[in-house]
Formats: C-alpha cells, sequence, structure tokens
C-alpha cells in the first residue's frame, strides 16, 4: 500500500546527520541525494526527508501510494481531483527519480502532498 513517506525539516542537514545515524542502527542507509531531498531505506528510498523555502512548523506529509500500473495512477489522479484534491502535478514518467517511475501528486483536503505511483513506466 505505501510506496514511501516523506517529511519536511526546517534544517535538512541537521535532520540528515539525525536520521543518518538513528537509521543506521536499524540497518538502513542514505541511498538517494538529490539535494533538496534525502532518501532512506535499505535497497530504495522508502523514506525521504526535505525541505522548501519558508518551510514554517506546520509542515505537510508525502505518502506515495503503490499503485499496479500507470493507467491506475492515472484513475487515481481523475478520481483525487473529482474527490477535490489540487492537482499539483499529473500523471507522468519522473526519469530523474529512475528510469519507469510513473507518479502523479495532488494536495489533499487537509494540505498534504499525496502520490500514486508505480515503477514500470507508461
Amino acid at each position: 500500500m505505501i510506496d514511501h513517506l516523506g517529511i519536511n525539516c526546517t534544517d535538512l542537514q541537521r535532520a540528515a546527520a539525525f536520521y543518518d545515524r538513528v537509521l543506521g542502527v536499524l540497518g538502513h542507509r542514505r541511498v538517494m541525494d538529490v539535494g533538496v531531498a534525502i532518501g532512506y531505506g535499505t535497497e530504495g528510498p522508502d523514506f525521504w526527508i526535505s525541505t522548501f523555502e519558508g518551510v514554517g512548523p506546520n509542515r505537510e506529509v508525502h505518502v506515495a501510494f503503490t499503485a499496479p500500473d500507470a493507467a491506475a495512477v492515472r484513475a487515481w489522479h481523475a478520481e483525487a481531483v473529482a474527490a477535490g484534491a489540487e492537482s499539483l502535478h499529473a500523471p507522468r514518467l519522473w526519469p530523474e527519480y529512475h528510469p519507469g517511475y510513473y507518479g502523479a501528486f495532488v494536495r489533499d483536503t487537509e494540505g498534504n502532498n499525496i502520490e500514486a505511483v508505480c515503477h514500470g513506466g507508461e
């Protein structure tokens, strides 16, 4: 059900130092670093920390739900928008994440960044 989870931090480097240490104890490590976001896991990035300009005390959460294929991602995005979500990114390939990463992003009715993703391309 959950593909990955992300939280926003006011001080990314301080948070990275913390998660490098505490996740290392559990056998996890930093597996991706894209400057404004760092992904942790054992094989792939399952947990992300990130920041953005103007991040405040009430920060959104990012949750990505696993979809079986690209058609399901497209259907999910259409249904989310119909249910009142704000479209952040229409369904598309995201090659900057990895080849075959196909996702769509919405802001839910509570202000969180929600995604549906599959890893098999279009």
